[in-house]
């Protein structure tokens, strides 16, 4: 019986997840650091904001509410600032993937909330101003990824519409100058997009 009863809870949620559909969405964003960092004898460390392109892709469950979205977006590059003076460059990507609400409603506006995880994964590191020549090195970091937003789709579009959101993401990755760890980085940056969706 109880085999039974799982093999059912189980086709009812294939056919479900079969039945969603993809919405591919693509707009622009600014990385905006809401973090610093203090560092005992040295000063006030510092990311600076920075703007990115960053499609995303999201799946729907069905005709339920929920749905997952994975962000993506071409290499950012960040100033890391000591005092308000460059002392490293950096690129990363931020890979994010959320687990999202819909709240659906008879007009064209659809808001949304979703929690998740992100990552910072950096290269290209470098040392420059004072720090020119030494090596620098930024660890990988995850964190938690909050979500909130909203789409709207005018009566007359049947596949698209247009969309904001902001997203907050923990990270704090590990600095390293010459194989020595320096600090943690407090980025914990919000990303704020605008652009444009694309349900099939």
């Amino acid at each position: 019986m109880l085999k039974k009863l799982l093999v059912i809870t189980l086709l009812g949620l294939s056919s479900t997840a079969f039945a969603g559909g993809f919405q591919v969405k693509v707009g622009g964003s600014v990385i905006s650091p809401t973090d610093e960092t203090k560092i005992t004898g040295l000063g006030t460390l510092k990311a600076d904001y920075e703007y990115a392109f960053t499609p995303s892709v999201e799946y729907f469950l069905g005709d339920t509410p929920f749905s997952a979205e994975i962000l993506l977006a071409t290499p950012i590059s960040h100033d890391v600032s000591l005092d308000g003076t460059k002392v490293a460059k950096l690129k990363h990507l931020p890979p994010t993937i959320t687990a999202k609400y819909n709240f659906k409603n008879a007009t064209g506006f659809t808001p949304y909330i979703g929690v998740g995880g992100t990552a910072f994964v950096a290269w290209d590191e470098k040392g420059v101003g004072p720090l020119a020549g030494d090596k620098v090195k930024v660890k990988e970091d995850f964190g938690f990824a909050g979500q909130l937003g909203f789409t709207f789709q005018p009566a007359d579009a049947k596949n698209w519409g247009v969309f904001f959101d902001a997203r907050y993401a923990q990270l704090s990755p590990e600095v390293k100058i010459n194989g020595t760890k320096l600090t943690d980085l407090d980025i914990n940056p919000m990303v704020y997009t605008l652009g444009y969706s694309y349900k099939f």
